[in-house]
């Protein structure tokens, strides 16, 4: 985008911060509500076990949330799609034949079936079996699970190639099983399903600190946040195990993206770890390096004297865009940190219970419910941008795969398009949301709450109309 006598709009820029915007707009949605249709699922479970009220009542108002938000990611993730024929249609083209049975069996496989069951779960209490309910909560956890399988297995893809042959500019499948399970694949379905769960227990806890700092549904909310702090004492540190191995994979398969992670310049062993720099990639080097000797490597290789290519080893037009990598990094590092030590610190406050009332744990837990989407987002960065200037990792570039049609008003007028609607669906969808979160179980419960008054009334009623007759 260049500004001379008149305005001249570059249709490729605008089209990849259109897909970036939209993107991580939608990402958002299903990395909550993947973690929770499984907490749901499991307070279900609990419910018909136990045959605790208390279960059933939270179950009924987190399946609230999870309809708003839910409604939010399916509207957004549709509309997505789209681009794919109006902004990048060589590259939809050109990769069809992948591509279109992948999108395809996640329509088929996933949404249906969330579609189909979340019907029963939203509106079938009272209608169906509870088992059923149970069996509905299920189907529909296991839906979001499926549909992040094809869709991360397709992303993995760009990422890491395998099992595809190019002619004639056409990509072909030579075996699906290894398209699908690509190189890269495994380990970034196990991040991402770690992520959700993650997302979803900091959201609970943080909603349920809330409520207890202002003594709503106190013997409720001290059930959901006592889960919630289980799950992430337990999956924070796992998640960093995972991204371990996930980072070994992206070092053998994408050593470009890792060396703009680290910020590193020059092939080299015995690296340091940077905590602080200013890449510049103008001038192929870091101002004002914070680092430890050697702990690059170590990471990296599991290696003191390992070694780790640098961006040198690539022109500059093959080179990621380093400052935007190296810092995005290091904002999901460090907030992945914090997830850590909050799971330690629910732990140490376990004895005798005093995570419940103490207020500075709990304002911490408050703030950090948003924490997990700001790291989600910020990995997405990484993993996308980290892949440039790649469309598909050393096969295809952002400028090939692009509409050949597309002028930079037509897609300056669709990114504000974009802008304008979204902003609609999440202020409204925001909005809302926040009045079932102010609501609270009271609300989310009230029908419940007026039967079993009503209920509990009625031997009264029945007393009173014999005394009557007997008068």
């Amino acid at each position: 985008m260049t500004f001379g006598g008149a305005m001249e709009l570059d249709p490729l820029i605008l089209s990849r911060i259109q897909f970036a915007f939209v993107v991580c707009f939608h990402a958002i949605f299903p990395v909550f509500t993947i973690g929770l249709a499984s907490f749901i699922a499991a307070l279900e479970a609990l419910s018909l076990k136990t045959g605790n009220p208390l279960w059933q009542r939270l179950s009924k108002f987190w399946i609230q949330v999870f309809a708003v938000v839910f409604g939010m990611g399916v509207v957004s993730g549709i509309v997505m799609s789209f681009q794919f024929g109006t902004n990048w249609s060589n590259f939809a083209y050109a990769t069809a034949n992948f591509f279109g049975p992948i999108l395809s069996y996640e329509v088929v496989t996933a949404f249906f079936l969330e579609a189909g069951f979340l019907g029963v779960l939203l509106f079938g209490r009272d209608k169906v079996p509870q088992g059923v309910h149970l069996f509905a909560a299920i189907m529909v956890a296991v839906g979001t699970f499926i549909s992040a399988f094809w869709i991360l297995s397709a992303n993995s893809l760009l990422h890491t190639p395998d099992g595809i042959t190019v002619e004639n500019g056409l990509y072909y499948v030579d075996s699906w099983r290894d398209a699908i399970f690509n190189p890269s694949f495994k380990f970034r379905f196990l991040h991402m399903g770690i992520a959700a769960f993650l997302t979803a227990a900091f959201v609970v806890a943080g909603v349920s600190a809330w409520y207890l700092m202002n003594k709503r549904e106190v013997e409720a909310n001290k059930k959901a946040l006592s889960m919630s702090l289980w799950m992430i004492l337990l999956l924070a540190p796992t998640q960093v195990v995972v991204g371990d191995f996930h980072g070994v994979n992206t070092l053998k398969h994408q050593p470009m993206k890792v060396a703009a992670i680290e910020g590193h310049w020059e092939t080299g062993t015995g690296i340091p770890l940077l905590l602080f720099a200013i890449p510049d990639k103008e001038a192929q080097e870091n101002h004002f390096e914070i680092g430890i000797p050697k702990l690059g490597s170590l990471i990296l290789t599991h290696d003191w004297e390992g070694e780790v290519k640098g961006l040198k080893e690539v022109a500059p037009e093959d080179q990621p865009p380093v400052i935007i990598v190296f810092w995005a990094f290091r904002v999901m590092v460090g907030l992945g940190t914090l997830m850590v030590l909050f799971g330690l610190a629910g732990l140490f406050l376990r004895r005798k219970q005093r995570y419940l009332e103490c207020r500075p744990f709990l304002n911490g837990l408050r703030m950090m419910s948003f924490a997990p989407f700001i790291a989600v987002l910020a990995g997405w960065i990484v993993t996308e941008v980290g892949r440039a200037p790649w469309l598909i990792y050393e096969q295809m570039r952002h400028a090939e795969g692009l509409t050949p049609s597309l002028t930079g008003g037509m897609a300056l007028f669709s990114l504000t398009g974009y802008i304008f609607v979204y902003a609609m669906i999440f202020s409204a969808g925001v909005f809302y949301l926040m009045s079932v979160l102010r609501g609270g179980l009271e609300t989310a419960n009230a029908e419940q709450i007026d039967s079993d008054v009503e209920k509990a009334q009625r031997p009264i009623s029945a007393a009173n109309a014999n005394l009557d007759g007997g008068l």
